[in-house]
């Protein structure tokens, strides 16, 4: 490929306004809705054609749209995803196969009863989103929260599925070491002991009400059926399946190893370690979320395959069977940010938080609005963080704020950039998909839900800011 052309989009500028570029967005996102609804052409093709079709709209240079665009949007989502989906669905596929997701599920339901199973597994799903990204955190978890759900038996997916979804949502947005808040809080200049602490007081309030009783509300009016992901094997569960603390053990060591990681960064922030040291790195690098999960996986082979008589040509096809069934997942997510891709790329991002940041806003609704505006816009909720932060930083430095006051306005902005997940945003195609939902119910369940997150994290936050500010 001639240089010039993987260099055109260096040299392109946009022309557009914001008026014409969000009436494109617009349309854009209405396509979308209009094609996988009414038409019922599949997911995958709309998106992609939709992405297309968007890009030459805007004027993006046409080329470099193919390449630099759409295929680089595409591929750097599927980067960060397809391979923790991949060893994700090969550890939940062998956790339910070997008869570990039942006994555990028994375990659960035996301790807290099935009135309070929902509540404790969301309380589980908290514990375990603290180190694990969203994404790698779900798809670790779906295998126990739907083997929960077919014991207890019922239309009930979501009282289940959201709760542990949506504890996954709210310690990926708003509690360090996760990037989000981490990023904005260097934006900021914040102290990141005050956001943690903050974020612990936001996470637990908001979870409850953004996740458990959303998800007992939406399940009353959306029954839905736990679907077949990691099999259906309630009814021809293995003579030996493994021990109840073999699984949470299993369950435990990506936790453990990603734990060593953001342990070792932190201790390396301070001083503490040299980084620069080999068998830091070295240590890191397993505590990496691809790596963790990959060395969960073998052992997962070991100790509930092999060790239990398993064959190796066995396991090989369970694993490919696996890989077979999150495919259209992994593949309509990456189409899902490449359409984000292509609006980031387009300059609409760019074009809206220039028209926002002249508003005049007090600096805690300025964070919040702004990073709503961005994520409805394009998508990312990184990108809409990092950029608010970006724009309100100056204005944070130059106020005089104290400490707690600013880890509020760092985690108003991280509550903006989860609002309203939408077809633009990759996540959303990945809880409808992993869940079984058509376009239309994840709209109405999951948009909503992040809708809730970010609204009754945001007057958390905005009343820390308020008594402090008094005070």
């Amino acid at each position: 490929m001639p240089d010039d052309v993987w260099g055109a989009m260096e040299d392109w500028t946009q022309t557009l306004g914001a008026g014409p570029l969000l009436a494109i967005a617009a349309a854009a996102v209405a396509l979308i809705l209009f094609l996988v609804i009414t038409v019922k052409l599949h997911a995958f093709l709309v998106l992609v054609l939709v992405s297309l079709l968007t890009a030459i709209a805007t004027g993006l240079p046409l080329n470099a749209l193919v390449n630099e665009v759409l295929v680089s949007s595409f591929g750097g989502t599927l980067g960060s995803v397809a391979l923790l989906i991949g060893l994700g669905a090969i550890i939940g596929r062998l956790i339910e196969s070997s008869g570990g997701a039942k006994v555990l599920a028994d375990r659960m339901v035996g301790l807290f009863g099935e009135r309070r199973a929902a509540f404790a597994l969301g309380l589980t799903s908290l514990v375990l989103g603290f180190p694990i990204f969203f994404d790698a955190g779900l798809i670790v978890m779906l295998p126990i929260i739907f083997a929960v759900a077919r014991r207890i038996g019922g239309n009930n997916l979501l009282l289940y599925g959201f709760s542990g979804a949506a504890a996954f949502s709210v310690m990926h947005v708003f509690l360090p070491p996760h990037p989000g808040p981490v990023a904005a809080g260097e934006f900021f200049g914040a102290d990141l002991g005050m956001v943690m602490l903050l974020g612990i007081t936001v996470v637990i309030p908001t979870w409850y009400v953004s996740g458990y009783l959303w998800a007992r509300f939406v399940n009353a009016r959306f029954p839905m059926v736990v679907p077949a992901l990691f099999g259906m094997t309630d009814e021809d569960q293995p003579a030996n399946p493994p021990r109840v603390s073999t699984v949470v053990m299993i369950l435990l060591l990506p936790l453990a190893l990603i734990f060593l990681n953001t342990g070792l960064n932190t201790l390396g922030s301070g001083g503490v370690v040299d980084r620069d040291e080999t068998w830091v790195q070295a240590l890191m690098l397993i505590g990496t979320s691809p790596v963790a999960l990959l060395i969960t996986a073998l052992v997962a082979l070991l100790v509930l395959g092999r060790f239990r008589g398993e064959t190796g040509s066995a396991l090989e096809k369970l694993v490919d069977g696996t890989l077979g069934t999150v495919s259209s997942v992994i593949l309509i997510t990456g189409a899902g940010g490449m359409f984000g891709g292509v609006l980031r790329a387009s300059g609409i991002g760019d074009a809206l938080s220039e028209s926002l940041s002249d508003l005049g806003l007090p600096v805690i609704f300025a964070a919040y609005l702004i990073a709503v505006a961005l994520r409805v816009a394009q998508g990312s909720a990184t990108v809409a963080l990092v950029t608010t932060a970006g724009l309100v930083a100056p204005a944070v430095s130059a106020s005089g704020f104290s400490p707690m006051q600013v880890a509020a306005i760092t985690l108003a902005a991280a509550a903006g950039s989860v609002f309203a997940s939408h077809v633009n945003d990759s996540g959303f195609w990945l809880v409808g998909r992993l869940m079984g939902m058509d376009v239309k119910t994840t709209l109405k369940t999951w948009t909503v839900q992040q809708s809730i997150q970010s609204v009754v994290a945001f007057l958390i936050v905005l009343a820390v800011y308020s008594v402090v500010g008094v005070a």
